[in-house]
């Protein structure tokens, strides 16, 4: 009976801690309506002004589909090298104390903070073929401006944050007895590593990878100025649409953006349920 009591007075306690339900449900779901819901709403009622036809031969052009391609896998492949220096940056973060380390965990958010145009300069400054890296790098074939390449460094420096900021928590909050337990047992430090710790952070690896993969597929300021907007090899999804705009096709601009949509929140979903099942089978 006591037990049954305490059971009972928990929920109690756990369904009135914050006071005022209806009032929060209610600002919540305001919130959600004009920032979300109404702004989608109005681009479906901007779609419908183009018929079927109009619809298909707006996003589904060569030009478009090129597009298209280049965001998935330039984003792909920036969040994916992000997930491994994140790992890396995070690990050093919390792993070992040097000087200077609160200075460089500081400057891990810089990118958060910059203008992503000033970035855009930044990098296609530095690459340019008179630029402090391109001098080394034009002559070798390397180019790291007006072209694929240049998008990726883009894109690695402003989802670089999210991807250490994902782990670093959970490097910070996990024991040393496992790790304590590996090594006692005869397990070198790269079993330690594969069977122990990455198992635990996996999660954390797959949300930093998802939260870099969707910040890189909008990214439009700092890719502009690397990028030479070459229709078919430079031209992004995102500056696709500002050209639309431009000419104004409004309607046009609007459908591909519906697309470009539609594409991230079904990536997205994958992630998650690969984020999922991956808590659920290290619980």
């Amino acid at each position: 009976m006591m037990h049954d009591h305490r059971q009972k007075g928990k929920g109690f306690f756990v369904n009135r801690t914050l006071p005022g339900f209806r009032l929060t449900l209610g600002i919540t779901l305001i919130y959600l309506s004009v920032m979300l819901l109404i702004p989608l709403a109005a681009c479906l009622w901007k779609v419908t002004q183009l018929g079927p036809a109009a619809f298909w031969a707006a996003v589904w052009t060569s030009r478009a589909r090129s597009a298209y391609f280049l965001t998935f896998s330039a984003s792909f492949i920036s969040a994916a090298v992000t997930s491994l220096l994140g790992l890396l940056i995070a690990w050093v973060l919390v792993r070992y104390e040097w000087p200077g380390k609160r200075v460089v965990d500081s400057l891990v958010d810089l990118p958060l903070a910059l203008p992503t145009a000033v970035a855009g300069l930044a990098y296609s400054a530095l690459y340019v073929q008179n630029g402090w890296f391109g001098r080394f790098l034009v002559p070798l074939g390397i180019h790291g401006t007006y072209s694929r390449l240049g998008i990726v460094l883009v894109l690695i420096f402003i989802g670089l944050p999210f991807a250490v900021r994902a782990v670093q928590p959970v490097l910070e909050s996990m024991e040393a007895d496992a790790e304590e337990a590996a090594t006692l047992l005869g397990a070198s430090r790269w079993q330690t590593f594969w069977r122990v710790i990455l198992p635990t952070l996996k999660p954390a690896l797959i949300t930093g990878f998802a939260l870099s993969f969707a910040r890189a597929i909008g990214e439009y300021g700092s890719v502009v100025f690397v990028s030479s907007n070459k229709q078919g090899e430079t031209e992004i999804a995102p500056m696709l649409i500002v050209s639309k705009l431009e000419q104004n096709s409004y309607a046009e601009a609007t459908a591909i953006a519906l697309v470009l949509l539609a594409m991230s929140f079904g990536m997205l979903a994958l992630i998650n349920v690969l984020e999922r099942r991956s808590r659920r089978h290290y619980a």
